[in-house]
Order: C-alpha cells, then structure tokens, then sequence
C-alpha cells in the first residue's frame, strides 16, 4: 500500500473542529500510517493529551522547552522524523503568525523549521476567512510554499453558512493518498525535466550583443518546484542574476546556440518547459574586434534566424519529451497570438504572457498567465509571485503527464 508506514505530524489548532483530528487519526492509523501529534495551547481547550496519545500510540508533544525530550531538540527533530505536516485546523490567528514568520511555541517552531511540505486546513467563520487580512495572509502562506486542504462551503458550528468550514478527515485522507500516489510514480518512474530561462545574447563584436529584458526569475521558479516535486530537474540558463536552485542541476549558456546544445545533451527527459526567452535572429558574422562608431554601418549587419529551441522539442521525432511546454511573451492579443504560437510549434500546452505591463513578467516578482492546451482549454493563473505560479505550473504539469500518458 502507497500509505503504509508513511509518517504524519499532526498540529492541532485551537478551534471547535479540533475534534476532527481524532477521526482523522484514526482513518490514518486503519490505513497503517505513522502519526505523532503537537497540541497548541489554545487546541488543548478542545481535544486531551491523553485521547491523543490513546489513539496514536505515541506521546502528544505540547511544550517548547520539555525536559523530557528536549534533549533530542522536538521542533528539529519532529520535522525530520515526519513525511507531511498537517495543521488543523488552521485558524486565522495560526495563518497571521505563520505568514510572520513567528516561532513563539512549539507549533510554530516546527513549521519554521521544517525541511517537508506542509499542510495547512483552515476552519473558521466564513467572514474570518473572506476578511482582506485573511485572505492577505492566504497569498502570502501560498507564496512560501504551504500547501492548503480547503476551506469547504456549508453550516459552521456558529450557525452561519459559507466558505470557512473544514475539509472532512475523508477529503484530508484522499488529499494525502494522492500526494503519496505521486510522489511514489515519479520516484518509481524516475522522471526527468528539463527547464530553460532567462534571455540569450548574440554577439555583434566582442563587446555589443542583442538581448531582452528576462530575468530568469519564473523558469529559475519552476526548476525549483519540479525538483521539490520529486522530478531529477535540469535548468538551462542564459545570463541571469538569480542563485543557482539547490538541488537542480545548473546549465549556463550565453547565446541560443550553446542553449540548443545543452537540450540535446540533457534528453531524453519526460516534460520539458521552454520559459527562456530566446533571441529570435543573430548577426551571420560577429567582428572579431570592436566595430569603431565611424565605421558602424547598421546596414552592413545582415542577420539569420535562430534554432528554435521550443519548435524542436516539440517536433522531434526520436527524443520528444512525454510534455512540452511553451511560453509565449506577447504585447498584443495574447491568447491569439499563444494559441497560434502553440499550433505551429506543436507543443502540449502553451502559458500565455502579457509582457506589455511593467507589473508582471519581464523584470518583476509577479506574473499573470494564461494556460492554453491543444483542446483549446484556457485556465488563468491570476496575478500573484512567480514562485507560487511556478508551484501551480509544475503541479498542473505533472499532473497532465500522469494522466496524459496513463503513468502509474
């Protein structure tokens, strides 16, 4: 079984559904799953030490400072010790703190300090959750990388009806078996991919060259969510700034050319996402030496077009990854001009950018893109951090290569 033997750290917040956590627990225990648990202060007002441990078999950790156990560091190494930790639920005081960064007891400590991915499940009044601060704070957990199981629409223990209700311990356990199941395909598969970004640069002489305005930022993000995600992952990349990805296997290029190069030797991999932003044309012949402004004649510079990276991993023959992705910068009709893009390189899917806004895109920490498929399918990834698009891209991804190609 995809469950068994798997371990789950269990936060327990302060809220009338804290009593779910119990028949969640047990749900997990049937299944032969590991379970440890931390009770908050204001949980213990709902749920007991003792009915905790009676069902998990195991010691309820409460305090920071535990002269018990301290001596094995709880907040380092309850972290280490679990696959996913789960928060429920999750009350709009705990996202205020966590998206602080707070580390006040031993709850948040062990969140701040965790090296897995962690769960949050919030519960409460469904004006708590539509209030701008909550929703604020929302934004913020998704962009550090906290994943979320609801909020359901339905009655709340108030009276009131609405979005703020917690997901039922049968969802949670559905939710956890999907992650499992994924992350066991793609260990088990050994799945690969590729990852281009940033721009590209064709020289004229030793000192002038033709670029654009990438950063490198979105496709650098990307890298980083596939590699979390399980996928061995390789990052081409042109000039950029940005830190190398731990654990991501670095490429660095400068024009389209030694680009083209390095995705030959990288394939076969089985989802490849083009996000570079490659010169489209480059001088036939670059002047060993520096052209003297009183000999630069702009007429004398004839130029080619160059490979295009995207059109040949989508048509190539022998090597063609299970998925190809594109992006496609646009300043005008945007979704016409992807879609169309899409077609003629033959790739999967295409992510629709609007680069004419200085807010997004080029340069910027956000982004706003369009999914388009060859169905015609289009799903909006409204504004927000290009590391939380990214985790949405590569989520969306892998989940089409699973499905698309009926791996399991």
């Amino acid at each position: 079984m995809t469950l068994k033997n798997k371990k789950i750290l269990i936060i327990i917040g302060g809220g009338i559904a804290a009593y779910k956590s119990l028949d969640l627990i047990r749900l997990l225990k049937k299944n032969h799953m590991e379970v440890k648990t931390i009770l908050t202060k204001s949980g213990r007002e709902f749920v007991t030490p003792l009915s905790l441990s009676t069902l998990t078999k195991s010691k309820t950790f409460e305090n920071m400072f535990d002269s018990d156990s301290e001596a094995e560091i709880d907040h380092i190494s309850l972290s280490r010790w679990a696959d996913i930790i789960l928060v429920l639920p999750t009350t709009a005081n705990f996202m205020s703190k966590l998206s602080l960064g707070k580390a006040d007891d031993l709850a948040t400590t062990v969140l701040l300090a965790a090296d897995k991915d962690i769960i949050l499940v919030p519960a409460m009044n469904v004006r708590m959750w539509l209030h701008k601060a909550t929703q604020s704070n929302l934004k913020i957990l998704q962009d550090f990388g906290y994943l979320f199981i609801g909020p359901e629409k339905g009655e709340m223990a108030c009276g009131e009806f609405g979005e703020g209700k917690m997901s039922s311990p049968r969802q949670i356990f559905v939710y956890l078996k999907n992650y499992f199941d994924k992350k066991n395909i793609v260990k088990k598969k050994n799945l690969k991919a590729l990852v281009t970004a940033g721009p590209t640069r064709e020289y004229i002489d030793p000192i002038r060259y033709i670029s654009n305005e990438s950063s490198g930022k979105q496709g650098y993000e990307i890298a980083i969510a596939l590699n979390k995600l399980g996928l061995k992952t390789t990052l081409i990349t042109g000039p950029s700034k940005l830190a190398s990805p731990r654990g991501v296997k670095v490429k660095k290029i400068i024009s389209a050319d030694e680009m083209l190069v390095e995705v030959k030797k990288t394939l076969p991999v089985d989802l490849a996402i083009c996000t570079a932003a490659v010169v489209d044309f480059k001088p036939i012949e670059k002047s060993k030496n520096k052209i003297k402004k009183d000999k630069l004649n702009f007429k004398s510079i004839n130029f080619i077009k160059n490979n295009d990276i995207l059109n040949f991993l989508s048509k190539n023959n022998k090597n063609r990854p299970q998925i190809v992705a594109g992006f496609s910068a646009e300043t005008e009709s945007v979704i016409k001009n992807s879609t169309k893009k899409m077609k003629n390189k033959n790739c999967d899917v295409i992510f629709a950018n609007d680069v004419s806004k200085k807010e997004i895109g080029f340069n910027s920490d956000f982004n706003k893109v369009s999914m388009i498929d060859q169905k015609g399918n289009i799903k909006i990834l409204p504004k927000n951090k290009k590391s939380y698009i990214a985790n949405k891209i590569a989520q969306i991804l892998l989940d089409k290569l699973i499905d698309d190609r009926n791996i399991n």
